[in-house]
């Protein structure tokens, strides 16, 4: 249960004063529900109003707050503007325009011969000076109210700083002053003020590194304690040793010796596995570096020790593809696969049911369907999740309460994930890493050309589909609607059907699953050439005879995104190619983009420079559903703050008693703060 301290911060949006159904919509589009993300909507930057006796020309271009007594109003007839003389102490004068309005409005604010203290943007209009719009235009004796710095917030249609600026002061007064979670010697050599005096100086002066670097910290702080108390807690389960005797393994009949890399995570991975505490380990792979060999292997120990194996992937066709390639892998072996998606339903539903309750099924893949009520396993020990990415660390353990005791759990991806992020999103994780590539595997030849080519494009894909060569066409991202994501796929799909007919398909991300499916299933079985789609085919279907990507606006997507799709050919041998057609006016960030990826195939060296070359307002290309979420923590942050915060949460579990020391129940709070309290629940001593 949440604490009752922090139920005034987690109350509706709508406890705030002024805040009725009209302002509570403009606050939801920014995802401002309850008090909370109020409180954590920092600014993004400030307005220094400069205070001035006089106007000066060389105060152009900045805002100023001055003392002014206006002279005359001139209205615009019919819809000119507004146009109010006034001048300062000294004589000087300054027009303070106002469109739109009714004119007496002007009048009531700026009586002639009453001085007002004005604040706004100083111009020039010809000769003479103007203030367009005025900030506010204020009785001398109330101006004090108003500071000289005024924070800039991050803002939807209908919302203005001010009126943010206002709610947040009113989710300052609601937060509580709580126990001091961060180590004292740590709090003294950062020179960090407390949690509510560091929210609301932010608030009050966006420029305040210290009270945004001390947020910054308590919220990694939250994260990295949340993933070690699971993994303390799932290493004090008792799950089961599973040693196997490799007589299955044996049977297999290789194409190729495995990497160094493979067999050296296969030894991991048994190691682990030989344990009586579950296993946790997250297997980083390129795309193509043979991750489905690794899970291939570990399912079969899994058997050869008694037990049963359950492979998860994210969505139908990509549990199908599984499916098929496992089947082939152990044709000739006396193991029983089986498949279970949501699709499967009646007499073969049942038959699987029985088999995997029996044990006579010893293996099955399927979507989240294999872990639905009703599904009983007779002996789960070990569960292979592919796509870690899109579950987060609740649905990871939701998994592993599945087995009469917590199963062995081994997670894969193929987004390579900078070394940071990895110990912010799977901290509770062991790690390995396939960092070669199976011999055989040409390197994807990648070409940077300017969209004006576009026409020379569509000729190249012609003499591609002559030659019998299947390809990926992938539309830009357009800003942030999935809409207008659809509208310029549907658009480019019509325009190569105009040359090419039926054999060009299309999805995007408002297709219906077996829609999708099916036009992927079509693509995957040749029946159709050209597969035009939104980002739905990052992660995924191997195409063998795809050996040709077109990825429009190149430069509007993130490194590893780019990564990811360009992984999409390349997977039956051969020469692929991936082209990366750019817009005509190039950032040196997407500049710098470009050129990495025409230099290189190695994701973990372009997961690591995406980082590095992602300014904090961008979101990382890896970020699913399933994953945290930081709000305080830029990945700049992340970086220098993720060690220090690893640590003081290793000395708080280790050293002063975990959540039951005084410290601790001062973390424990935090932990509900911060949302991080998946872990709390699920653990004995939460």
């Amino acid at each position: 249960m949440r604490p009752e301290i922090l139920n005034p911060l987690f109350a509706e949006v709508t406890a705030l004063k002024g805040v009725g159904p009209g302002l509570a919509k403009p606050l939801e589009r920014l995802g401002l529900r309850r008090v909370a993300d109020v409180a954590f909507h920092l600014p993004t930057g400030w307005i220094d109003r400069l205070p001035r006796e006089e106007l000066d020309a060389a105060d152009v271009g900045r805002t100023i707050a001055i003392t002014l007594t206006a002279r005359e109003h001139r209205s615009g007839n019919g819809r000119g503007p507004t146009r109010v003389l006034a001048e300062d102490t000294h004589g000087n004068t300054v027009s303070l325009v106002y469109f739109g309005g009714h004119p007496g409005w002007a009048r009531k604010l700026l009586p002639v011969g009453e001085p007002r203290r004005v604040s706004g943007r100083l111009d020039r209009y010809g000769d003479a000076l103007q203030i367009v719009h005025p900030d506010y235009a204020l009785p001398v004796e109330e101006a004090d109210a108003v500071g000289g710095r005024e924070a800039i917030y991050p803002l939807s249609e209908g919302m203005t700083s001010k009126r943010l600026g206002a709610l947040a002061a009113q989710a300052i007064e609601r937060a509580p002053a709580l126990a001091e979670w961060i180590e004292p010697g740590l709090l003294e050599q950062r020179g960090w003020p407390g949690w509510r005096e560091a929210l609301a100086r932010v608030h009050a002066d966006p420029s305040d590194a210290k009270a945004r670097e001390r947020l910054a910290y308590d919220e990694v702080f939250a994260n990295q304690l949340a993933l070690m108390l699971v993994r303390q807690d799932s290493r004090k389960r008792r799950g089961r040793s599973l040693a196997g005797d490799g007589r299955l393994r044996d049977m297999l009949d290789l194409p190729y010796t495995p990497t160094g890399a493979q067999a050296r995570t296969i030894r991991e991975i048994e190691g682990d596995m030989a344990q009586e505490a579950p296993m946790l380990r997250l297997l980083q792979g390129d795309v193509g570096s043979g991750k489905t060999l690794v899970a291939a292997m570990a399912l079969l120990a899994a058997v050869e020790a008694g037990a049963q194996g359950a492979l998860l992937a994210p969505t139908e066709i990509l549990a199908r593809q599984h499916y098929e390639t496992l089947r082939r892998q152990f044709a000739g072996l006396p193991v029983e696969v089986a498949i279970l998606t949501g699709r499967d339903k009646g007499r073969a539903r049942e038959a699987t049911l029985m088999g995997v309750a029996d044990g006579s099924i010893q293996i099955l893949i399927g979507t989240h369907a294999i872990f639905q009520e009703g599904v009983t396993y007779r002996d789960l020990g070990l569960v292979v999740v592919d796509e870690q990415h899109r579950f987060g660390v609740a649905q990871r353990m939701l998994l592993q309460a599945k087995g009469q005791r917590p199963p062995h759990l081994l997670v894969m991806t193929a987004t390579p994930i900078p070394r940071t992020l990895t110990l912010a999103n799977y901290g509770e994780m062991d790690v390995s890493r396939l960092d070669e590539m199976p011999p055989g595997r040409e390197p994807i030849e990648t070409r940077v050309i300017a969209e004006e080519r576009l026409d020379e494009i569509v000729d190249g894909l012609a003499r591609h589909l002559s030659d019998g060569g299947q390809a990926y066409w992938v539309c830009p991202l357009v800003e942030e609607s999935e809409n207008s994501d659809m509208a310029a796929a549907e658009a480019r799909a019509e325009a190569l059907r105009t040359r090419f007919g039926d054999r060009v398909g299309l999805v995007h991300g408002r297709m219906k699953g077996p829609e999708k499916d099916a036009v992927m299933a079509d693509f995957a079985a040749g029946r159709v050439s050209v597969l035009v789609a939104t980002t739905v085919i990052e992660v995924g279907v191997d195409v063998p005879n795809a050996r040709l990507i077109v990825i429009e606006h190149a430069d509007r997507f993130g490194l590893a995104q780019l990564h990811q799709l360009r992984g999409r050919v390349g997977r039956g041998g051969g020469r692929s190619v991936c082209l990366l057609v750019r817009g005509g006016s190039l950032s040196e960030t997407a500049r710098a983009r470009l050129a990495l990826m025409r230099e290189t195939n190695d994701g973990f060296r372009i997961a690591e420079e995406d980082l590095r070359l992602r300014g904090a307002g961008e979101l990382l290309g890896t970020r699913q559903s399933g994953e945290e979420k930081f709000r305080l923590a830029t990945p700049e942050m992340l970086n220098t703050l993720l060690p220090v915060a690893t640590d003081d949460a290793r000395l708080l579990v280790d050293r002063d008693g975990g959540l039951s020391g005084g410290r601790g129940q001062a973390a424990r709070v935090a932990l509900y703060l911060f949302e991080r309290d998946a872990g709390v629940q699920l653990l004995r001593s939460g």
